[in-house]
């Protein structure tokens, strides 16, 4: 159960950090625009309707990323002092409740919306119009990931709520530890001290 547990996590991972590349296209089409349209005069109609969609594509793409890396926002106030079978618990409740609801509306509804979009060939309405059916079809996809990375958090709420603590999770890119980082700060510190008095030993007074 644990390898398909990190084999999605790392699904997961794999896709938040290849759309995450969205963001350099984003970079280079802003600022190419912004050359051709003010320094060739040669503005294009289609250009912000890329950079709406790719930034879409970037949020959306993020959801079970971060999921996956237990990211999202949450009410630690109170939380955060409950033992691990109560927070597993208390989650597994909200996911059944709120998250299974919403996502699978949510992967529905894209789908539906991407079906008639191809069906109609649907573009943008400007004068160089593109299509608007790929960015749509992002929306169920998008949320078919995030709901296949809840139901993975919903066996960790399982799992933890039979062993009393949580399971392992893929790792991607940490936090700094705050007390890790004052550990190393005053280990400097003891060093530094210590090598003063010999500096200060060894010269005249």
């Amino acid at each position: 159960m644990q390898k398909i547990l990190l084999a999605v996590d790392r699904l997961s991972t794999w896709l938040g950090q290849l759309f995450a590349w969205a963001i350099i296209l984003l970079t280079f089409g802003v600022s190419w625009e912004v050359f051709s349209r003010y320094v060739l005069g040669n503005p294009h109609g289609w250009m912000l309707d890329v950079q709406i969609m790719l930034y879409g594509i970037l949020f959306m793409m993020a959801g079970a990323y971060t999921l996956s890396k237990n990211g999202h926002v949450r009410g630690d106030v109170l939380y955060g002092f409950f033992r691990p079978r109560t927070q597993a618990t208390l989650d597994l409740i909200l996911y059944i409740l709120f998250f299974l609801p919403g996502v699978v509306a949510l992967t529905y509804a894209g789908w539906t919306f991407f079906t008639d979009s191809v069906a109609i060939r649907e573009q943008t309405f400007n004068a160089d119009p593109i299509p608007v059916y790929p960015f749509k079809f992002f929306i169920s996809f998008a949320g078919a990931v995030l709901l296949l990375q809840g139901l993975v958090e919903i066996a960790r709420c399982v799992i933890c709520i039979r062993d009393g603590e949580w399971p392992s999770r893929e790792q991607d890119v940490e936090e700094v530890d705050v007390d890790k980082l004052k550990a190393m700060v005053h280990a400097d510190d003891s060093k530094g001290l210590a090598a003063a008095p010999a500096e200060r030993g060894g010269g005249p007074l």
